[in-house]
Order: C-alpha cells, then sequence, then structure tokens
C-alpha cells in the first residue's frame, strides 16, 4: 500500500495520532508519510484517511 499527503495537508496530527508508524509532522508543520509500504498498518491508514478533515491522505 503506498500512501501519500498532498498539498492540502493542515498538520491537525489527527493521521500521526492515529498511524504514528506511517505518519508524522514534518518541520514545515504539515504530515509526512515516513513508510515506503504501509500495507502492514492499512486498517490504520484507512481510519486516518476516513478521519482527516481535508482529505489530504491518498492511498493506492
Amino acid at each position: 500500500m503506498k500512501v501519500t499527503v498532498n498539498e492540502e495537508c493542515i498538520g491537525c496530527g489527527l493521521c500521526e495520532s492515529t498511524a504514528a508508524d506511517v505518519f508524522a509532522i514534518n518541520d514545515d508543520g504539515v504530515a509526512e508519510v515516513i513508510i515506503d509500504d504501509a500495507a502492514e498498518y492499512e486498517d490504520d491508514v484507512q481510519e486516518a484517511i476516513d478521519n482527516c478533515p481535508v482529505s489530504a491522505i491518498e492511498a493506492e
């Protein structure tokens, strides 16, 4: 599972709190993906996607 965070991210931290092994807030104050393959965390990633307030998380 390939996960990305698009430019709509507002850095609320919800994704990081939901899937800390996949997302982190970077020095610019927005989320970034910190793992290449998130298949192991698919349920947590889907929860982050479903709850992201600006729909900034995308998965393939």
